[in-house]
């Protein structure tokens, strides 16, 4: 039997999402779901639900629980990839109280920024952990990784020789997010998006042929006049010609622009919303009792196939029907001619049955490149403190980091890296 195994499958509203999308499909029903997770009560909820669904959707596919992670990865085709080391308690109360007090505030910190990097460099040594039990039970296999930071996790997964790429969700919202937000129609669209994870760019868009972009950007300035949640995007657009690809709250502290303790007003002014992930967690722990019955308990429980890109790619590769995706790969051969080759960069891909294939994309607008560059500068001394474990590496991240250097010292940043390293303890391998 084929095997999907799904890593933090106790993620379960997100694998009814993709497994329950791969219910949907003709070509997976031979498969087993092999679902892992360190937390054992989750990983039966996710368990009961998915078999609800498999009921109600006349799937035949095998689902099974594994408490062993190299049995749940063993001859594995496809492993999705969902997992959260640290979770909200500890580790994200850490990443954003601790650099409070040196009046650095965040807004998700999952990605870039003081608590991008310390959440890459307690997720890293779990990546790697899985990279050896795949190359040693399911070579072959293909890493779907969902997990963030998702530029540098992909990074180290392909430098260590597993085949990946990495899947988010803001490319094939991102023209449709932008066209209701003007009210414009969104039939007979295209468009073209490249850049990084988070800081990928609308580089093109047209309606029947016709150029979309003057009047997005007229009805931007005048959209800019009320208060919306976008308006972040909105701003840059308006400075660097294109839109982004990511949340207003999570460019917000991509940039060094937005989020500064001398101007306050900010904040105000461009609707940005501080500590918005601890406040998320919080209420998605207080609301999980009420959505348990609803989705784990529910034996009506049904599904409808999601945008996720999952299914579609284990589809494309089963039954060799071409699709095209936004996928993050490295920057090989310079598919993004002016980002660094070492780079992993969210590029089109086209997905068959040989695999995944990134197109060439060219040279992006130079102030897009250098945007993007600022980000990667700090991802790729992340990946360079995990590997060797050294100290300063991680304080050359963060001084790198845009939103912290425009806020902080060299010396404060310094102190900030140490208290985080001492607050995560046992999260983190010992740096020298």
């Amino acid at each position: 039997m084929n095997k999907i195994t799904f890593l933090g499958a106790g993620s379960t509203v997100f694998a009814k999402n993709v497994l329950g999308d791969c219910m949907t499909v003709d070509a997976l029903q031979d498969f087993e779901f092999a679902l892992f997770d360190i937390d054992g009560e989750r990983l039966n909820d996710s368990e009961l639900m998915l078999n609800h669904l498999k009921k109600n959707l006349n799937s035949n596919v095998k689902i099974k629980s594994y408490y062993d992670r190299k049995e749940a990865l063993r001859g594995a085709k496809y492993v999705i990839n969902a997992i959260q080391v640290g979770g909200y308690d500890p580790c994200t109360i850490t990443d954003f109280d601790i650099p409070k007090k040196y009046e650095l505030r965040q807004t998700i910190a999952d990605t870039l920024g003081i608590g991008g990097i310390f959440r890459n460099l307690r997720t890293i040594p779990v990546m790697k952990e899985f990279a050896r039990d795949i190359k040693e039970v399911c070579p072959d296999a293909w890493f779907l990784n969902y997990t963030n930071p998702m530029a540098v996790l992909t990074h180290v997964m392909l430098n260590e020789g597993v085949k990946t790429v990495g899947l988010c969700h803001s490319v094939q919202v991102c023209a449709d997010h932008l066209l209701d937000m003007l009210g414009l129609p969104k039939d007979n669209i295209q468009w073209k998006i490249a850049g990084i994870n988070h800081m990928a760019w609308l580089l093109e868009i047209t309606r029947n042929g016709e150029d979309l972009y003057p009047e997005i950007k007229k009805r931007a300035r005048e959209k800019q006049k009320e208060k919306h949640h976008d308006r972040v995007r909105f701003e840059l657009m308006d400075k660097f010609g294109y839109y982004v690809t990511e949340s207003s709250e999570h460019n917000a502290e991509y940039h060094p622009y937005f989020i500064k303790k001398n101007y306050p007003e900010l904040i105000e002014q461009l609707n940005i919303p501080l500590d918005e992930y601890p406040r998320r967690c919080v209420t998605q722990i207080e609301d999980w009792k009420k959505m348990r019955e609803d989705i784990v308990n529910n034996q009506d429980l049904t599904h409808e196939r999601s945008n996720e890109y999952g299914s579609y790619i284990i589809e494309a590769m089963e039954t060799d029907h071409p699709i095209k995706i936004g996928g993050n790969v490295l920057n090989t051969g310079g598919l993004i001619s002016n980002l660094p080759e070492k780079a992993v960069v969210e590029v089109p891909c086209l997905v068959d049955a040989s695999g995944i294939a990134p197109t060439y994309v060219g040279e992006l607008p130079e102030q897009l490149a250098a945007l993007n560059r600022t980000n990667i500068n700090t991802q790729l001394l992340t990946i360079e403190a995990a590997n060797t474990q050294r100290k300063d590496k991680i304080y050359q991240a963060a001084l790198l980091d845009p939103h912290t250097a425009a806020e902080l010292s060299i010396d404060d940043i310094i102190a900030l890296c140490d208290d985080l390293i001492e607050a995560h303890g046992d999260w983190l391998p010992e740096y020298s």
